[in-house]
């Protein structure tokens, strides 16, 4: 069995996409609104900048304290915090609060407001974030031809 590139090459993808339920997260939605993130599987080059997270969060956090060297270790900790790059944060929530901030579509999620959801619902943040990775595992969806058209009826 033969690989086809060329038929790969010319197909059209598209990201898969789920909803996740929150039920839990009710009301932090419009009251008629379904509690769900749609969410959606990553690039190739977004999964490398999620895997390079740990090392940007240590980027990030030394250059706070660079900045702050003559300012007391309580703001230093409260700008980490507020940045969510807090000098306790594994690399799995680094990773995760990554993967959450270009997976989402539906609300989009800042780092600030993945930073709390993380915080506030764990349960659920591994729930949409393990989507995530799930979505991204299965690759994107192969475009389907359209359709030539409607076929018309010739007279008789």
């Amino acid at each position: 069995m033969a690989f086809d590139e060329k038929k790969f090459m010319n197909t059209k993808f598209t990201p898969r996409e789920r909803e996740v339920k929150v039920p839990d997260m009710k009301d932090f939605f419009e009251p008629k609104e379904p509690p769900v993130f749609r969410v959606r599987g990553l690039t190739g080059n977004e999964l490398a900048t999620v895997h390079e997270a740990v090392e940007k969060h240590k980027n990030i956090a030394a250059l706070i304290e660079g900045l702050l060297s003559k300012g007391t270790e309580e703001k230093i900790e409260a700008i980490r915090n507020a940045l969510g790059v807090s000098s306790d944060v594994p690399g799995e929530i680094a990773r995760r609060l990554e993967m959450i901030t270009i997976g989402a579509v539906q609300p989009v999620i800042t780092l600030e407001i993945a930073v709390k959801f993380c915080e506030v619902y764990p349960i659920e943040f591994y729930e949409v974030t393990t989507a995530i990775s799930e979505l991204t595992g299965r690759g994107q969806v192969p475009g389907k031809p359209k359709p030539s058209g409607e076929t018309t009826k010739c007279a008789q």
